[in-house]
């Protein structure tokens, strides 16, 4: 039982910032498209969201391993 939970828990803080992942890059490229000029500014943009949600991913995961450890 407690396998399952914890496979439901790891599911769900992944999920959250993979979703942030895929609105962002939605986003990034529906700004290129309407402004191709400013897409310098928009990639670091798109970047720094990535590496924020990932963060969030692996803390996440980091906790759970500790939690259940």
């Amino acid at each position: 039982m407690q396998n399952i939970t914890v496979a439901i828990i790891m599911l769900l803080s992944t999920l959250g910032p993979a979703g942030v992942i895929g609105i962002v890059g939605y986003a990034a490229v529906k700004a290129v498209g309407r402004n191709p000029t400013a897409a310098p500014r928009i990639l670091t943009s798109m970047i720094i969201a990535f590496i924020f949600a990932e963060a969030i991913a692996v803390f996440a995961l980091l906790m759970l391993y500790n939690l259940f450890k």
